[in-house]
């Protein structure tokens, strides 16, 4: 049965869209405006399935800010043409692409689902059909008042719907790729859908426009604190040209060496103008800089915490951030706050 729904189907690269050759066995990317003859099923919605490849096709290792920014302008110019948005991608930097499409489509009222899948669409044990199947069904699901019921950036993988910015890459191994180790999933995909409305960020007013925001400022670097570190190494990193922030991946809630070198270190790159945002390198928990005094440390020099974020999330707030703000005061008064449902305040 036929009815108006509309789903954008955009193709950027990635395993989901790579076929098998029968005579070589080679892996080639097929042509998604076949998508519907490839996969016959998706016409049972009756929903109106366009599709978009990129050409050429983006290995996910090569994802930069510029694909970013096509990403979002097309988006842009198709907004209102359509109810909902499926993103096929490579898993690989899946979660940085969702963490930045959250920051980049402001005010977003239609659900934009990234997916993709660990074994080739044409594979006969392949993960893809159903990845893509429930992705489009979750972008064109409405309420009874007909408004959508996952209107945010999103990543549907192995019967799990996860807000994209609090996502991570767990595994390249399994099928279930993907972990929200301090958020709830927003969905469940079994014999039905089943949505956690109470964990869906939802407008306040429907009817507004999106606001997309191309302007960033990749000028990050991170820093993962290791045992043993030298301080020779600390001194060359925090001097690298021509960054404005660097994300510190600490130990456990945020800690890192109690030595004076280390925070006389970081506070001489404070003072030269540099933001210093502190993640866990945990996969699971917050950055609390208040527990320990070798994070309290830290804070009294002027490190700023990173809370709950995500390093993906870290990396995609701190681009649009330093893309708005030449004043550090303003990116670091938002890095502290939930923005895009990136971070839970306390």
């Amino acid at each position: 049965m036929k009815n108006d729904t509309s789903i954008l189907l955009v193709y950027t690269g990635g395993t989901i869209g790579m076929k098998q050759d029968p005579v070589s066995f080679d892996l080639r990317p097929f042509d998604f405006s076949q998508i519907l003859e490839e996969m016959p099923e998706l016409k049972k919605f009756g929903y109106r399935i366009d599709t978009y490849s990129f050409d050429p096709v983006i290995d996910s290792s090569d994802v930069d800010t510029g694909f970013w920014i096509r990403l979002t302008g097309l988006i842009e110019e198709n907004y209102n043409r359509y109810d909902g948005f499926v993103i096929l991608h490579g898993t690989d930097t899946m979660s940085f692409t969702a963490s930045a499409l959250s920051f980049m489509l402001g005010d977003i009222t239609k659900p934009v689902i990234l997916t993709g899948s660990q074994l080739p669409i044409g594979m006969l044990r392949t993960d893809g059909k159903e990845n893509l199947i429930s992705s489009i069904e979750i972008a064109a699901s409405k309420d009874k008042d007909g408004h959508p019921m996952v209107p945010e950036v999103c990543i549907y993988f192995e019967s799990q719907l996860y807000r994209g910015n609090r996502t991570t890459k767990y595994t390249a191994e399994n099928f279930r790729a993907f972990r929200s180790a301090n958020y709830p999933v927003l969905a469940e995909a079994g014999i039905h859908i089943k949505y956690n409305t109470s964990f869906i960020r939802y407008p306040d007013n429907w009817d507004r426009p999106l606001k997309a925001c191309c302007k960033l400022d990749p000028s990050v670097l991170i820093i993962k604190i290791i045992p043993g570190m030298r301080q020779s190494v600390l001194e060359s990193l925090t001097q690298t040209p021509g960054i404005r922030a660097i994300i510190l991946e600490t130990f456990g809630s945020g800690n890192a060496p109690s030595g004076k070198w280390f925070t006389d270190c970081i506070k001489k790159a404070i003072d030269r103008g540099l933001i210093v945002l502190n993640i866990t390198q945990c996969p699971a928990g917050r950055v609390d800089m208040d527990a320990y005094s070798t994070g309290k440390a830290l804070k009294n020099i002027g490190v700023t915490g990173g809370g709950d974020c995500t390093t993906e999330a870290a990396v995609a707030k701190l681009f649009f951030l330093l893309g708005q703000y030449t004043d550090n005061k303003d990116v670091e008064f938002f890095l502290k706050k939930n923005i895009r449902g990136e971070l839970t305040e306390v």
